[in-house]
């Protein structure tokens, strides 16, 4: 029995949710989202809360059941409050701005990163040593924030870089003489 796959997703006011065939549309204040599940399990919308159920008792049914549920609750925490992600730039003269639609990057490189929004996505720079990536979608929020790490990974000698506001950065020790 899969723990995270017997609880129901439960549809806070203002959020509606329609299931045709195998393919669920959950729509919100801030969007629409949609997740097209597998033959091996069944969507059901009753009584304000989406259930998840398995189609038999194969290896691969259970498998679907729980992350067919947590991409249920992923749409739904999606068109409510959104996703988040928020970097940090660590390093001397390291810093971001926002240009319309371009992610301005100075990373010590011999050129300033241009690295162009993608749609869905919102991309901020609070400060000039934070950005803020926000979304619906959780995937591209993750997969944006993680391009915009890759331009400058934080090392671990100084800790000069782009990280995550929540990461820890394993510090090492220099050479001895």
């Amino acid at each position: 029995m899969s723990r995270i796959g017997k609880r129901p997703v439960e549809l806070p006011s203002g959020v509606e949710a329609k299931v045709s065939g195998q393919t669920i549309e959950v729509k919100g204040p801030k969007g629409t989202r949609s997740f097209h599940a597998t033959d091996d399990v069944t969507l059901t919308v009753e009584d304000g809360a989406v259930t998840v159920t398995p189609r038999g008792k194969s290896k691969r049914a259970r498998q679907q059941w729980g992350m067919s549920r947590s991409q249920v609750e992923n749409l739904v925490t999606g068109v409510t409050t959104g996703f988040r992600k928020e970097l940090e730039i660590n390093g001397v003269g390291y810093r971001a701005q926002m240009q319309g639609n371009t992610l301005k990057l100075s990373l010590g490189y011999s050129h300033d990163v241009n690295f162009e929004v993608p749609e869905g996505v919102t991309v901020t720079a609070p400060k000039q040593t934070e950005v803020v990536v926000e979304g619906i979608d959780q995937q591209v929020v993750g997969q944006v924030a993680a391009n915009i790490r890759a331009w400058r990974a934080p090392e671990p000698y100084k800790g000069k870089g782009i990280k995550y506001k929540d990461e820890y950065i394993f510090r090492k020790e220099g050479k001895k003489k």
